[in-house]
């Protein structure tokens, strides 16, 4: 099994996006990074694609839909419900990360303030991600 290489980021903002498309590109070139800023428009992709991404980074405050509904809908449906969840928010509120486990997300990340710091966090889920994935190769 190869590491991971396909991801999928649901995030409403923009820079948020752009911070994660240029730290994806100087870490993991050959990665893929869908973006959806949206997650009804992300979980309708989901459903009709042939092919999922290894791990979906997940915002928590969005609109229209938040993202503890985009992972309950994520874990409702046999198709989607193994692809790990990583939350990735603004918010380090207890509420919110135990929402975010009792919801079964895979992990919580609260997104580092500056890019520097934030590149260190990417480099370090891009890591994981790898090193779990081929523990079970």
């Amino acid at each position: 099994m190869t590491p991971p290489q396909h991801f999928l980021l649901i995030d409403d903002n923009v820079a948020d996006q752009l911070l994660a498309q240029e730290a994806f590109g100087q870490l993991c070139p050959d990665c893929t990074l869908r973006i959806f800023s949206g997650g009804r428009s992300a979980l309708d992709w989901l459903q009709s694609a042939p092919d999922h991404p290894d791990v979906i980074l997940l915002d928590v405050n969005m609109p229209e839909m938040n993202g503890f509904e985009v992972l309950q809908e994520l874990k409702r449906d046999p198709r989607l419900a193994l692809i790990p969840v990583v939350m990735l928010s603004t918010s380090g509120a207890q509420g919110d990360v135990a929402t975010a486990y009792t919801l079964h997300a895979s992990s919580y990340l609260v997104k580092a303030p500056r890019f520097d710091e934030f590149l260190k966090q990417i480099d370090t889920f891009l890591t994981y991600w790898r090193e779990t994935r081929l523990a079970h190769a």
